[in-house]
């Protein structure tokens, strides 16, 4: 059981790698948010459009525990 939960990790990764590709290949474009914060549109020639730009988000500590504000 061990062994098969160590391998999630790497089965998640390219379960979503590979949704990204059967997504371009099949509609042609694709919407992806990158990490400096923009949600943009990749499309199958390459070029990239961007949609939105995202507001900078906190950081915060691992282990941190987080209340909703009322």
């Amino acid at each position: 059981m061990q062994i098969a939960e160590r391998r999630i990790p790497a089965i998640a990764a390219k379960a979503g790698h590979d949704a990204y590709w059967n997504t371009l290949r099949h509609t042609g474009a694709v919407t992806v948010k990158t990490a400096s914060g923009q949600v943009v549109e990749r499309k199958l020639d390459g070029s990239v459009t961007v949609l939105m730009n995202l507001p900078i988000g906190k950081r915060v500590k691992p282990g941190t525990i987080l209340k909703r504000v009322k």
